[in-house]
């Protein structure tokens, strides 16, 4: 399993839209390129931070070659219409190397 770390600085008044984006985006990157999915967490004002799984670094890359173009342009839209100039950077990128998350809905 891979696993990359992303961080976002939004424009004040833009979280719900950028929110909005992200998760119809990161849907569709799943259904398309195979990634397993992603959590977004608030980090600060304005800020925010999530968790990206593939299932491997080849997976991955793959996307990575067309910019994870996926198809839903609105998502798209809005996403980057959210996103603070130079707002956007990854932060760390690699294999799993233990896995202790269990996935729990309150």
């Amino acid at each position: 399993m891979f696993a990359v770390i992303y961080r976002w600085r939004v424009i004040p008044g833009l979280e719900a839209q950028f929110e909005q984006g992200w998760a119809a985006g990161t849907k569709r990157i799943a259904e398309e390129f195979g990634g397993w999915g992603s959590r977004l967490h608030r980090t600060g004002e304005h800020t925010y931070v999530a968790y990206a799984q593939w299932p491997d670094e080849e997976t991955f890359n793959k996307a990575m070659e067309s910019r994870m173009h996926h198809s839903d342009d609105e998502a798209r839209r809005k996403y980057r219409e959210a996103i603070a100039p130079g707002g956007f950077e990854t932060l760390a990128k690699g294999e799993v190397a233990a896995d202790l998350l269990e996935l729990r809905r309150p």
